[in-house]
């Protein structure tokens, strides 16, 4: 049976996983999080990182009652992601994979979504929405490849709901793109925003830009409330990510679609999508927040299916980027 361990920190959140055969043992995880209004730097998130990463490799093998020697194979985050944190991760797991003499596989992040998500639900091929705070891209796998289909062109979609999140002062715990799906759910009032889809691609830059201008006016005015925008935000930039889905589902001939990435733990996007698979007779698959959100055991998940088909990463050349192409990487356990 093969082991392998996982490092996730690519952003706000660190985690280490560890996998053993498709079992997920443990997956314990810390998130940075800033005061309302703010965002978080590369180099305070990496310093948070630094902290916490031993803490949480001890309690990964403490919860999966382990020990180093029974681990096979220790995997990392790659990129994409930001540099400092990236780098801290990869530091510490190239350390450790030389402490306890276990080869090293560098990851794709978005890969280790989809690998994870694949595991949770059971989907077979899917065509894959991949949302989070830094990628917005509409995927489906293709000879040895998880081929882009459409992706944002400027911001992503999770990175649209943050910056507006602190524009009117949203907390940022647990994440702020919770705080706006709790604040939706009592809007009563869609305020018309700019949709942009642009073939199989979307852009998000537009739409906050219009409503950074104008949320403060029409909240001071008592046009609409926070939560009547949080609403209209939502309902705008979910409907143009269901569009693309949808022209790649038909492009593919696919009739499964897996939401993954931290915003796919949205119960609104989830609803407004299974909405489009039950019209198309096609089936939606979802996770929960344990492993849709940043997490080890995705990572782990990835690299146990690197592992097993041969795919190791040299000391040398275990560097970290932080643009790294989901359709980059040569999916060889897929075949």
């Amino acid at each position: 049976m093969t082991v392998v361990i996982g490092f996730e920190g690519s952003a706000n959140k660190i985690g280490i996983g560890i996998v053993r055969d498709g079992e997920v043992l443990s997956n314990p995880r810390r998130t940075y999080i800033t005061p309302p209004g703010q965002g978080f730097l590369p180099s305070e998130t990496a310093k948070h990182h630094r902290s916490v990463i031993l803490t949480v490799l001890q309690e990964a093998l403490d919860e999966a009652g382990l020990k180093p020697a029974d681990v096979d194979c220790v995997a990392y985050t790659k990129g994409p992601g930001m540099g400092a944190p990236l780098v801290i991760v990869a530091l510490v797991a190239r350390t450790v994979a030389q402490l306890w003499e276990k080869p090293l596989v560098g990851v794709n992040h978005c890969i280790g979504h989809i690998e994870m998500g694949r595991l949770v639900t059971g989907a077979r091929n899917p065509t894959v929405l991949y949302v989070s705070g830094g990628n917005t891209q509409v995927i489906a796998y293709s000879e040895r490849r998880y081929r882009i289909f459409g992706e944002t062109i400027d911001i992503a979609v999770g990175n649209c709901l943050d910056r507006f999140a602190r524009v009117i002062k949203i907390s940022n715990d647990p994440s702020p793109g919770y705080n706006i799906e709790q604040m939706a759910k009592k809007g009563k009032q869609y305020v018309e925003l700019p949709y942009t889809v642009k073939g199989m691609d979307v852009s998000f830059s537009g739409i906050l830009s219009y409503i950074e201008e104008v949320a403060h006016k029409m909240l001071s005015s008592g046009q609409c409330s926070a939560e009547d925008l949080c609403f209209s935000l939502q309902e705008t930039v979910f409907s143009m990510l269901v569009e693309i889905t949808e022209r790649a589902m038909a492009h593919c001939g696919s009739q499964e679609v897996l939401i993954v990435g931290g915003v796919g733990c949205n119960l609104r996007l989830q609803e407004m999508m299974g909405v489009m698979c039950e019209e198309r007779g096609a089936q939606l698959f979802a996770t929960d927040e344990r492993f849709c959100i940043d997490n080890g055991a995705m990572i782990a998940q990835a690299g146990w299916e690197m592992f097993r088909v041969g795919q190791t990463t040299e000391l040398a050349d275990s560097w970290i980027t932080q643009r790294y192409r989901t359709d980059e990487v040569d999916v060889a356990w897929r075949d």
